[in-house]
């Protein structure tokens, strides 16, 4: 397909725009094909190809992925977030396979935020976990989540076998968790958080804080996620 040549709008414009509307059209799907094939058809070079494939990024219409090629961004997973439900709830009611993988954690002690969020002392136990949140083998949340210590010791090693919070929580006798409470913002992520969400430092992120308690009332994890935002929907249900 040729392009305007010596006209008033960019050629890499041009190819982005003929590229969105495929997308739109849903004749574009998956994996584009790579740099190589899109300047041959096109009849421009790589780094042309390059800055239009960079340009639909910014849009939300594509997602780089170091390595692996770019694919056309897929249809936004509701995240309904009620009172009981979780993640892994929303998940299941729209037939994805999700699981949280854990890929670091530590024993800290409570500074005066986390104290007050688990209503305990300063310098009390915790364990912080960090997770990644896949769905269909792709990342799509980077989590950090706290729970207290000595009641939930065993949680670590059952998360682990498990890949679910909710099943870990309740391998160690706790039952009945719920939400307390969350909160949302938009906030631009720090470039690791980025490089594992596989999008531009220049997208925001869906940063999504969550106090869970136990029936009794007591707080039992306190969790921070940090979603693609060109993939979450939330949806926020009163109870």
């Amino acid at each position: 397909m040729a392009v305007q040549r010596g006209g008033e709008r960019a050629i890499w414009r041009q190819i982005a725009a003929t590229l969105a509307n495929e997308i739109a059209a849903k004749t574009l799907q998956g994996q584009l094909p790579v740099e190589a094939a899109l300047a041959s058809r096109f009849a421009v070079n790589r780094h042309t190809v390059r800055r239009a494939l960079q340009a639909l990024e910014s849009q939300g219409l594509v997602r780089i992925e170091q390595g692996r090629g770019t694919f056309v961004q897929e249809d936004l997973i509701a995240y309904r977030m009620g009172r009981r439900e979780r993640f892994s709830h929303s998940l299941a009611s729209q037939r994805l396979q999700g699981s949280s993988e854990v890929v670091g954690h530590s024993e800290i002690s409570a500074n005066d935020e986390l104290a007050r969020i688990f209503e305990l002392p300063v310098g009390s136990p915790l364990l912080q976990i960090d997770l990644l949140d896949k769905v269909e083998q792709q990342v799509l949340g980077v989590c950090t989540e706290y729970v207290p210590l000595p009641r939930c010791a065993g949680v670590l090693a059952a998360l682990q076998e498990t890949g679910s919070m909710v099943a870990a929580l309740t391998a160690v006798g706790i039952e009945g968790v719920n939400r307390r409470q969350s909160r949302v913002t938009a906030r631009m992520p720090k470039p690791q958080v980025a490089a594992q969400l596989a999008q531009p430092k220049s997208q925001p992120v869906l940063y999504v804080e969550s106090v869970y308690q136990d029936a009794a009332g007591q707080v039992v994890e306190y969790g921070i996620t940090r979603f693609a935002g060109n993939a979450i929907e939330l949806t926020i249900t009163p109870d």
